[in-house]
């Protein structure tokens, strides 16, 4: 049932239940993108599998966030249980075989995955911008941070390198208005308290060295299979926004990157973005409109991305028109959303006259959907009722002892797994501090030697107030009152201080018990 150049991905069947024709995703449509949706339990991950499989065996390599740990199975051999040989046997799958697909683990955190990171200047001011939720003034700010680190030679590696710039601005807002624009304090200080806030999420993991490679997510074997990249996100889930962004950062990367290539006979690379209407949730009109353009243009660069969403409603209209290749599992029908997202569902397909696709929608079984590829020349195919073929690796997560055996045998092991602190920003701008305090310091002293005092021994006090003790010959110590400047030590200076905070005390206590006394 194999074709040269497609993708098996199930069999469609006639509205009477008998089997109709397989049906195809063509692998040099398979940079048109794609949308896999459906409500949560209808077989979304399942289908995300299949087509992770299909693209590394026709040597495609392939990146996918694992969102509950699923899809980490695909690095192990499946297994041939009862439903799945059934799903075979029942769609005529006779080329069915358990398989293993080679695969690269990859965790912000480092703990189910090789360490993923990059630097504070690679994601830019507007991802920055959005991943900290901040205004239009703080995002002005982040420009002229960025900006003057590009001109001041302070690069921007990790999260403390952007404080120390923020601070430092802070302290020059002044000069540095003149030069760069209003600076304002406020908006700097909102800044460092989001900056904070990440670094308690966890968001510092995410930003240092080494960078990550492009081309270490683009492998292939030396079978010819590609490499099928499995970001850990189960913890990053827990923060929503950083794992949004630091996917769209991805996408953008890749698609500075990469070369035009035009239209190939099969693509570079498939990215999958799971939980995709996290991209879009709250996301300001600029950065939907960024969404637009990297999908737009990354096809010309070799690359296919397909959201995996619950809802056709979580894509954007002007993003689900650049959306070629659809599966599209059962939908729910209660609610006046819901409804108008099974409404929505149906109207992106070409109809089919065979069946109602509105109706169809709510009445998909578990592994069922409704399948509609580009044919010759780009065109939609007819949409087909469609039962899913079963993935070949093994459906369900791995244990802890057979990720870390394929996280061992990877092609990077090692490579991202040390953090590197190289000279950047915070060091540079410390070293600044550091030398500028320094020579004030000297400074200071050398006016002191001047003036003949030595600063350090003492500190000047009234005349009068300076008494110097004096030993008379009886052995007795009396005291001779100053008639000017005089110093006294720190010690006797330190008593003094401690006396009079004694006795202020002991002041405010006798009056609060005096006007306590008079109020009752």
């Amino acid at each position: 049932m194999l074709q040269e150049g497609s993708l098996y991905l199930g069999t469609s069947r006639n509205p009477d239940d008998s089997l109709n024709k397989a049906e195809y995703l063509a692998l040099k449509y398979g940079n048109r993108h794609g949308i896999v949706t459906g409500a949560t339990g209808t077989g979304k991950t399942v289908t995300l599998q299949v087509l992770a499989e299909s693209f590394s065996e026709a040597g495609v390599p392939v990146f996918a966030s694992d969102i509950k740990g699923d899809l980490s199975g695909i690095a192990a051999m499946g297994e041939p249980k009862d439903w799945i040989t059934q799903r075979a046997e029942q769609i005529g799958f006779t080329d069915y075989a358990p398989a293993e697909f080679p695969v690269i683990f990859w965790d912000l955190y480092g703990e189910k995955g090789h360490r993923v990171r990059t630097t504070v200047a690679e994601m830019g001011p507007l991802l920055l911008s959005r991943l900290m939720n901040a205004s239009e003034a703080q995002e002005g700010a982040l420009n002229i941070a960025f900006k003057i680190a590009d001109e001041g030679g302070l690069p921007l590696m990790d999260l403390k390198d952007l404080q120390a710039l923020l601070t430092y601005m802070a302290e020059h807002a002044t000069e540095l208005s003149s030069q760069f624009g209003l600076i304002s304090k406020a908006s700097i200080a909102t800044l460092q308290r989001g900056l904070l806030i990440l670094e308690q999420q966890g968001a510092e993991n995410f930003f240092g060295e080494p960078a990550l490679k492009v081309t270490d997510i683009m492998r292939t074997t030396n079978d010819g299979r590609g490499a099928i990249s499995i970001l850990a996100a189960d913890k990053l889930m827990m923060n929503p926004r950083l794992y949004a962004t630091f996917l769209l950062w991805l996408l953008s990367e890749l698609f500075e990157e990469l070369p035009e290539v035009g239209d190939l006979d099969k693509p570079k690379l498939v990215f999958f973005f799971d939980e995709a209407h996290l991209l879009f949730n709250d996301a300001p009109k600029v950065l939907i409109e960024r969404v637009e353009q990297v999908v737009r243009l990354i096809r010309s660069k070799g690359v296919g991305v397909y959201f995996v969403t619950q809802n056709p409603l979580d894509v954007p209209e002007t993003v689900l028109a650049q959306l070629g290749n659809r599966v599209q599992h059962a939908l729910r029908a209660y609610t006046p959303r819901e409804q108008k997202a099974v409404k929505t569902a149906a109207d992106t397909f070409r109809p089919n006259p065979a069946f109602d696709c509105a109706d169809t929608i709510t009445q998909l079984g578990i592994g069922e959907a409704l399948v509609s590829t580009l044919e010759a020349k780009g065109i939609p195919s007819m949409v087909e009722r469609t039962l899913i073929r079963p993935p070949s690796g093994k459906v369900g997560p791995i244990d802890d002892a057979t990720r870390q055996k394929v996280m061992n045998l990877s092609p990077v092991a090692g490579q991202y797994d040390v953090d590197l602190d190289s000279e950047s920003a915070y060091e540079i701008l410390m070293a600044r501090a550091k030398k500028a305090a320094d020579s004030e310091a000297a400074k200071r002293a050398a006016e002191e030697k001047a003036e003949g005092g030595d600063g350090a021994a003492g500190r000047w006090t009234l005349p009068g107030f300076g008494d110097e003790p004096k030993e008379t010959s009886s052995g007795r110590t009396t005291t001779k009152r100053s008639s000017g400047y005089q110093r006294e030590t720190v010690i006797e200076a330190a008593m003094k201080s401690a006396a009079r905070s004694v006795a202020t005390s002991v002041g405010r206590a006798l009056v609060r018990g005096i006007l306590g006394s008079l109020r009752r």
